[in-house]
């Protein structure tokens, strides 16, 4: 039986290679894009269907959960990678407009939240439905304090505080669905060259990609309420 994927901003980035990754695992990995162009270009490049979903808009992601239920009518694996990060030529927190947050969460936050929901139904009709969240090291509290850290400089209030309620969420999840054979993480890729941050990462998209696609295709005795990075547990 086919095992279905949906990865949100698949277009490009860590997204796209969470795709390919998947892909080469005998996954159909569903390109999620809200531009249809660019969506429909790397699902070509892939080999694998597309789908278009905008996360902060609820009739979009409606559509989507029934073209994937009218498609496949089940969805194996949920990969919330849509993200964003509005940059301020002054980032402290106290110049940080309130705007800057409400554009943040809703793609960051809210979108998760949004598609979680729509797709549950679908998630819930797989055999042992796999929800991974694409966090950050950055929504790690515990690491945002010890000034030694490599957080402690990027004091960034909209970005780090939507990681840090997405770690949440995942727990939250994690809770609902404890007794089920779904299992919900977030996934910390670290600090990956990718559009987000004009490709300053050290690491690439692919590195960053693999410890989704490992959270993705974990076995029964694999972890669930989970915040990892390649390495093992992080902290919260």
């Amino acid at each position: 039986m086919t095992t279905t994927a949906l990865i949100t901003g698949a277009n490009k980035g860590i997204g796209f290679e969470i795709a390919r990754l998947l892909g080469e695992r005998g996954v159909t990995a569903i390109v999620g894009a809200r531009d249809e162009e660019r969506g429909k270009a790397a699902a070509e490049r892939l080999g694998q269907p597309y789908v278009r979903i905008d996360v902060t808009d609820a009739d979009s992601v409606q559509a989507a959960a029934k073209w994937i239920e009218q498609e496949y009518g089940k969805l194996d694996i949920l990969v919330n990678n849509a993200g964003i990060v509005v940059w301020q030529e002054d980032g402290r927190p106290s110049a940080t407009a309130a705007e800057a947050l409400r554009e943040v969460y809703e793609t960051n936050v809210f979108g998760v939240v949004t598609v979680t929901n729509a797709l549950l139904p679908l998630l819930r009709r797989a055999e042992a439905a796999r929800i991974v969240n694409m966090s950050s090291g950055l929504g790690s509290l515990s690491m945002a304090m010890d000034p030694d850290g490599p957080t402690w400089q990027h004091n960034y209030l909209s970005y780090n505080s939507s990681k840090s309620a997405l770690n949440m969420i995942t727990v939250s999840y994690a809770k609902e669905l404890w007794d089920t054979p779904i299992k919900v993480n977030a996934a910390d890729p670290g600090y990956c060259a990718t559009d987000l941050n004009a490709h300053s990462g050290f690491r690439t998209a692919e590195q960053g990609a693999a410890i989704a696609v490992r959270l993705a295709t974990l076995d029964a005795d694999g972890p669930t309420g989970a915040y990892m990075q390649d390495e093992g547990s992080l902290s919260w």
